[in-house]
């Protein structure tokens, strides 16, 4: 049986920008997605915005007990949609339970800045 849930809710997106070359570590948020199932997850990653509608339906995979990153500030989903820096938030729906987390390097000062947080799931 695998563990989590359907849907996941990650309010709190806010793309840093790369920094300076040179450093260590580009800024940067990825999506992380644990699939302990038998079955591939089919998720569809909808990206809400601030001051504009919603980019609905990105499509992507992870195959059956298997983790990925996407990472958001390359190209997401089957459209390859390229998320704006700044705030958004991400809802993910997918057929299959999964586990999910956001992951945030920031690289705005100078002790650097890496967190995860886990998503409200149901």
């Amino acid at each position: 049986m695998a563990e989590g849930c359907r849907t996941w809710i990650f309010p709190d997106g806010d793309l840093p920008p790369t920094g300076e070359e040179g450093l260590p570590l580009e800024g940067h948020e990825s999506l992380i997605v644990l699939n302990t199932g038998d079955a591939d997850a089919h998720i569809e990653i909808d990206v809400y915005f601030e001051d504009r509608e919603p980019e609905t339906g990105l499509k992507v995979e992870v195959p059956a007990r298997r983790v990925r990153c996407f990472r958001i500030d390359r190209p997401l989903g089957d459209r390859g949609f390229e998320v704006p820096f700044g705030q958004y938030a991400l809802r993910l729906r997918s057929d299959v339970p999964i586990i999910a987390q956001i992951g945030r390097a920031d690289v705005r000062q100078p002790n650097l800045a890496y967190y995860t947080t886990i998503g409200f799931g149901q």
